[in-house]
C-alpha cells in the first residue's frame, strides 16, 4: 500500500554516453490544428490572429471599436488563473441592408440590451476552454439611478460577491440583460463580476450585422435538429437533418426563443450546439492554414466587434499562440444552474433564479481554474481516469531509443496531462526496445496513473527509489495518453464541445 511520501530523493547524475539528451533523430510532430471560440461570432478573433503577422494584426487593431468596460472600476473581484472573457450580444441593427432586416425579421426596434451573455474562461494552461451561458431573464438587483448605473461603485449591485449589499432603497428588480441599456458595458461586467465572484479580463461585444459578416466569412456553419425548428418571431424554419447557414439564417437559428415550452433555456443549448459546431469546423478544417485567406477572416471578425480599451495586438498573438492546442473535445459548454424558471417580480414579469448552491460550485471552479466538464477525450483519445493525481506524481524521462528529441516530446506530453517533471530528459546508457518504468514499491499506486499514460509500458520495482518514477523510452513507445483523477470536480449539465456537435 502507498504511504506518504518522503522527502524528494537526490538527483542521479546522468548515464554515461555520449548522445545528446534524446538521441539522433527526428520524429516529424504533428500537424497544427487551429482552433476558435465564437459567442454571437465575437470571439472568431481569437483564432483569426494566431497565423497572422504582427502587421496585418496591428492594422486589424486600429478597426476594432472600443469601450471602456473597466475604467475606475474598485474593488474588484481578484483575478484568477488563466483568461475570462464577457462575451455579448447586442440586438443592435446598425448597418443592416433594409432587405436583410425584412428577410430575417429584424424591423423591430431594438431594446439596446444583451440578447446573449456568455463568460468564457480560458485556462491558465489553455488546454481547455470553459463557456458559460447566462440566462438574459436572470433576476439581478440594479441601481435605481440611471446615472448611478453609469458610474457606480461595484457595492452598488447586490450580488453575493458584495462585500456590503447596499441598502434596497438604491436598488431595484431588474434581469440582467437590463444592465447594458442602464450602463453599457461597465455596468454589464460589474454587474456579472457581482453575482459570480469572477474577475472579467477582457470584454468582447457583437450586435446582429457584425455576426452575421462573421459567420458569412467563414463559409456558413452547419447545425442538425431531429425535429423540424419554426419560429415566426425571427422567421426561423428548419427541416429535420443538416443544414448550412448563412450570416442571416444562423442569426435566425441563435436568436429563436419561440419553437417551443422551453424558451430562452431551449434558444441557449442551441448556442451552444452552434458554438460546438463552428469550433468543429475551425479544428477539422485547414481553410486557416492559408495566410491569405486566414487575413481576410481576421479583417472581417476583427473589424466587427467593440472590444475593452486594454485588449491589443500583443494580447490577440499571444492569446492565439497558448491556444493551438485546442479542439471541440476541450472546449466545456454548460448553463448556469437555477432553482426557479418562472420567478414573477411585480414591473418585471418572469424572470429566472440562479440556484444558489450549484452557481457558487460553477463560479468556484472558474475562479479555481478546475474542469467544468468530465474528461472524455483529449487529442483524440479516450481519457483513462486515474486513482492519484498526476500533479502529485514526480516523473523523470530518460531516452532509451536512437530518435533525436523523443525524450523532450515525452516529457511535454506527460507535463500537458498532468504529471511534474522536474528537470530535463536524459539519455538512458543502452537502448531498450520496451519502455520501462522503475519505481519504489511504496508508491504502487502512483505508478499505475503513470502505467495508464504509458499502456504496455513493463513495471520494474525498485527498493528505495523513493517517490519519483523513473520512465526510459523504449523502441515501442508511439504517444502519452491522457489520464485524469477520478476525484476531478464536475459541475452539473457540462459537456464537451465534441458531445454536441452534428455527426
Amino acid at each position: 500500500m502507498e504511504v506518504s511520501p518522503l522527502p524528494p530523493t537526490r538527483r542521479r547524475p546522468p548515464p554515461p554516453g555520449n548522445r545528446p539528451p534524446g538521441g539522433r533523430r527526428p520524429r516529424p510532430r504533428p500537424p497544427i490544428r487551429w482552433s476558435t471560440r465564437i459567442a454571437g461570432g465575437v470571439a472568431l478573433l481569437v483564432i483569426t490572429v494566431s497565423g497572422i503577422g504582427h502587421a496585418v494584426v496591428d492594422g486589424v487593431n486600429g478597426a476594432i471599436g472600443r469601450v471602456d468596460a473597466f475604467g475606475g472600476m474598485q474593488g474588484r473581484p481578484d483575478g484568477t488563473k488563466g483568461t475570462n472573457f464577457l462575451l455579448v450580444g447586442t440586438d443592435g441593427r446598425d448597418g443592416l441592408d433594409p432587405a436583410d432586416r425584412r428577410r430575417y425579421h429584424l424591423g423591430g426596434a431594438p431594446c439596446h440590451c444583451t440578447d446573449t451573455i456568455m463568460l468564457v474562461h480560458l485556462s491558465e494552461d489553455r488546454q481547455r476552454a470553459g463557456i458559460v451561458s447566462i440566462p438574459r431573464d436572470s433576476y439581478v438587483r440594479l441601481p435605481r439611478d440611471p446615472v448611478t448605473a453609469r458610474s457606480a461603485s461595484p457595492a452598488a449591485l447586490d450580488g453575493k460577491a458584495a462585500a456590503d449589499p447596499p441598502p434596497a432603497a438604491t436598488t431595484r428588480p431588474a434581469k440582467i440583460n437590463e444592465a447594458y441599456a442602464e450602463g453599457g458595458a461597465k455596468l454589464t461586467v460589474r454587474t456579472v463580476e457581482q453575482l459570480t465572484g469572477v474577475h472579467i479580463d477582457h470584454y468582447l461585444e457583437v450586435d446582429f450585422a457584425s455576426f452575421m459578416k462573421t459567420v458569412d466569412v467563414i463559409g456558413g456553419v452547419k447545425v442538425c435538429t431531429t425535429v423540424p425548428l419554426k419560429d415566426s418571431f425571427t422567421g426561423l424554419d428548419l427541416p429535420p437533418g443538416t443544414t448550412t447557414l448563412d450570416g442571416g439564417r444562423a442569426l435566425q437559428y441563435v436568436r429563436s426563443r419561440h419553437i417551443d415550452g422551453s424558451a430562452d433555456l431551449g434558444r441557449m443549448q442551441r448556442q451552444q450546439r452552434f458554438l460546438a459546431q463552428v469550433i468543429h469546423k475551425i479544428t477539422s478544417g485547414d481553410t486557416l492554414a492559408n495566410p491569405v485567406e486566414l487575413s481576410r477572416v481576421a479583417s472581417t471578425a476583427l473589424g466587427s466587434v467593440r472590444a475593452d480599451q486594454q485588449l491589443g495586438a500583443g494580447d490577440l498573438i499571444a492569446l492565439a499562440k497558448g491556444l493551438k492546442g485546442l479542439s471541440a473535445s476541450s472546449s466545456e459548454f454548460v448553463s448556469v444552474p437555477l432553482s426557479d424558471l418562472d420567478y414573477e417580480v411585480p414591473g418585471i414579469g418572469s424572470t429566472v433564479k440562479w440556484d444558489e448552491t450549484k452557481a457558487g460550485e460553477l463560479w468556484a471552479a472558474i475562479r479555481a481554474d478546475r474542469p467544468l466538464a468530465p474528461a472524455r477525450v483529449r487529442n483524440g483519445h479516450k481519457v483513462t481516469k486515474v486513482e492519484v493525481d498526476p500533479a502529485q506524481i514526480r516523473v523523470k524521462v530518460s531516452n532509451g531509443t536512437d530518435t533525436d528529441g523523443l525524450g523532450a516530446q515525452a516529457q511535454q506530453a506527460l507535463r500537458a496531462t498532468g504529471f511534474v517533471t522536474p528537470g530535463l530528459p536524459t539519455t538512458a546508457a543502452h537502448a531498450v526496445r520496451r519502455t520501462v518504468i522503475d519505481y519504489d514499491p511504496r508508491w504502487d499506486r502512483s505508478v499505475r496513473s503513470v502505467a495508464a499514460a504509458l499502456p504496455g509500458a513493463e513495471l520494474v520495482p525498485v527498493a528505495g527509489q523513493g517517490s519519483v518514477m523513473a520512465v526510459t523510452l523504449g523502441a515501442d513507445f508511439a504517444e502519452v495518453r491522457p489520464v485524469t483523477v477520478a476525484a476531478d470536480s464536475v459541475v452539473e449539465n457540462a459537456v464537451t464541445g465534441d458531445e454536441v456537435v452534428c455527426s
